[in-house]
């Protein structure tokens, strides 16, 4: 039985902001930005905009019968919005799906949307005649002027989990590693990330090394056996970084196809940033639909890494007629259609933010945007409405 990704799906706000003018901004060369970091522009989420709102409308390829068929909805995130009830349930309310279905938020930094991908798997295993959403849903926040703000982005990717797929057949050769580390972590009174950069670089390759090493022998696959890998992207260059530590395995012909499908994964997280959960799904979604290359049959290699630590390494066979799922089209003009911003704009829009406190907050109606907004916060609870 056959088990993978259905349908895939991506979200990310109206508005972005172009980094050549960030660098100038902050007295930094362009290209420090641009080549040694690998971005362009960067996804500006305004406080309308959050996880859910992203998530839901993320999803926006569900049918009617997708939406009765969903036994199981899970987020994989690291922006929850409350400690205790679960942004999935925001989201099945605003998507209409059936109430016969659990409802969940997965947590382990970046890598929560492929934990979530994995439930999603065993799920539909124990359960084929239903269909499972995932959504992995994030907004990358390290501060104004910080280091780490050429980094930041917002978005979503949603993937619709199924038995007899028509996109991706999820192979059951994974391999894993966890380690407790602090190279990246997020305190619950702050919605800015810490972060150790080098040390997390640094970890980033151990984790891929560790698990793309042990998967070889686990399952006697070498490079020669897949068409492409594709790779957590918090910034484009930090894929390529791993990327290049497995290349010298193969000849120069091989090497640069397997660049060439890289180079085709960045070119979303280029112009969105940083989705945490959602980067290594939307590298896969930019090189199913920008590459051109790829055909039914091949097999793709996919690294998800979580600060902290989690490292995956697994594998999914692209099917025949995949290229009927996609939806290029929309998904350019989704990120043509944005409204550039200005330093100092961003600036404000990113310091107006719902608050940590039990104060009532009201978004600014001028950034609605989108299927679904949050408008507020009233006695402490979100309020969110269709557009």
């Amino acid at each position: 039985m056959k088990i993978g990704i259905d349908q895939i799906g991506m979200a990310t706000p109206a508005f972005y902001l172009d980094l050549i003018e960030l660098a100038q901004a902050r007295g930094d060369e362009p290209e420090k930005y641009t080549i040694g970091i690998g971005q362009d522009q960067q996804a500006v989420a305004p406080s309308s905009q959050d996880i859910v709102t992203l998530g839901a409308s993320a999803a926006n390829f569900l049918s009617a019968t997708d939406r009765e068929q969903i036994g199981l909805i899970v987020v994989g995130t690291e922006t929850g919005i409350d400690a205790s009830k679960a942004s999935a349930l925001y989201i099945h309310d605003l998507l209409e799906l059936s109430p016969w279905c659990r409802a969940l938020e997965i947590k382990e930094a970046c890598y929560g949307g492929t934990a979530a991908l994995m439930m999603a798997r065993d799920f539909i295993a124990a359960h084929p005649q239903q269909k499972a959403l995932v959504i992995a849903a994030d907004i990358a926040r390290y501060g104004l002027a910080s280091g780490g703000e050429v980094t930041q982005g917002a978005g979503a990717v949603a993937m619709l989990v199924s038995t007899s797929p028509r996109l991706l057949a999820l192979q059951d050769d994974s391999v894993v590693k966890s380690g407790s580390i602090m190279d990246f972590w997020r305190p619950q009174y702050t919605d800015l990330a810490l972060a150790k950069g080098k040390y997390s670089t640094e970890q980033y390759l151990a984790f891929f090394q560790a698990t793309w090493t042990r998967y070889q022998v686990e399952t006697g696959l070498d490079l020669n056996d897949f068409a492409a890998l594709c790779f957590h992207l918090p910034y484009t260059k930090m894929g390529l970084k791993a990327l290049r530590t497995a290349l010298p395995a193969v000849d120069e012909a091989k090497q640069a196809a397997l660049k060439a499908h890289f180079e085709a994964s960045c070119q979303y997280s280029r112009r969105i940033g940083n989705l945490y959960t959602g980067s290594l799904y939307l590298g896969l979604l930019s090189m199913l639909e920008l590459d051109g290359h790829l055909q039914a049959g091949d097999r793709i290699g996919l690294f998800s890494y979580g600060s902290g630590a989690v490292g995956e390494f697994f594998s999914a066979e692209l099917q025949p007629g995949f290229e009927q799922q996609l939806h290029a089209v929309a998904h350019q003009h989704l990120l043509d259609s944005r409204q550039r911003l200005a330093v100092a704009e961003y600036e404000a829009v990113f310091t107006d933010k719902v608050p940590y406190g039990p104060k009532d907050y009201q978004a600014n109606s001028k950034y609605f945007a989108g299927p679904f907004v949050l408008t507020g916060v009233t006695d402490q609870e979100r309020q969110y409405q269709r557009l």
